[in-house]
């Protein structure tokens, strides 16, 4: 049973399609958004549950370690579903300290603040859940014919955001064995769908198509990445929050394997 749900990043697009599938799913569950509203955030995705009193949305940062606190104390948050983060590859290459700064910083905030709150206080909330989601990406590339990844993947990240990733994952299961917070993790591949930014592949190339103008295929265009829709995925993390048990990992894909080339040609046709 989750009876309070916090969902960081709750208005970016994973986040938003995870928050209307559960309010969805969970009826009984009450929901709080926590969402700083940088370019990844867009209200509008989440305006309608808000208008409507199915959640409570506060404009906030997650490196807000008083606001975070007061707000899992508030609303007797018993279950923190953690999307916000900065997320664009080419963004993390270019200002890396960003990425450093949200996604790890962040995490470890909301970490010490779910401490704070869950652990240290006589009516912490028992059980309570800390979920972290993360990429397929801290475990590399795939070139084509490599089998895909697994939860036993070494980590490999080639860039600064799958080098935050990867820290953030590495802060979630230590404060999970050195504090006793009941945590997961799901490392997720590509997701497509509903309200995603125009900035990424799928929706950046139907915009283009629409408009005329080139298909972006960067180098080659041959790195092998794995599709998931993001009702799929949500279903996974739904799933992970309600039947499994805290202290795992699972790799979440669509078994929907292709190179970047082969994917803009799909769309194209």
């Amino acid at each position: 049973m989750r009876d309070s749900v916090l969902v960081t990043g709750g208005a970016g697009f994973i986040g938003a399609n995870f928050t209307w599938h559960w309010c969805a799913a969970q009826p009984h569950s009450r929901v709080t958004v926590l969402d700083a509203l940088t370019n990844a955030g867009n209200l509008s995705s989440i305006e309608a549950l808000s208008r409507g009193g199915r959640i409570r949305f506060v404009h906030g940062d997650i490196r807000d370690f008083e606001l975070v606190h007061s707000t899992l104390q508030a609303h007797a948050i018993d279950t923190i579903v953690h999307f916000a983060a900065e997320t664009h590859v080419d963004r993390s290459i270019a200002t890396p300290a960003a990425f450093i700064s949200t996604n790890v910083i962040g995490t470890q905030t909301l970490l010490d603040a779910a401490r704070a709150a869950w652990l240290d206080g006589r009516s912490a909330p028992v059980p309570h859940r800390f979920h972290h989601v993360s990429t397929d990406e801290v475990y590399g590339s795939l070139n084509a014919g490599d089998p895909p990844f697994t939860e036993s993947s070494p980590y490999a990240p080639s860039s600064p955001y799958a080098a935050s990733k990867a820290a953030a994952d590495h802060l979630v299961r230590a404060y999970a064995r050195t504090y006793g917070i009941e945590c997961t993790i799901n490392n997720c591949s590509n997701n497509y769908g509903p309200h995603q930014s125009p900035e990424k592949l799928v929706p950046l190339c139907i915009i283009n198509m629409l408009e005329g103008k080139p298909l972006p295929i960067y180098g080659k265009g041959l790195n092998v990445r794995d599709w998931l829709h993001v009702q799929d995925h949500c279903r996974a993390i739904e799933s992970i929050l309600l039947a499994r048990e805290a202290g795992r990992t699972w790799l979440v894909g669509g078994l929907s394997e292709s190179t970047n080339f082969d994917l803009v040609g799909r769309l194209s046709r």
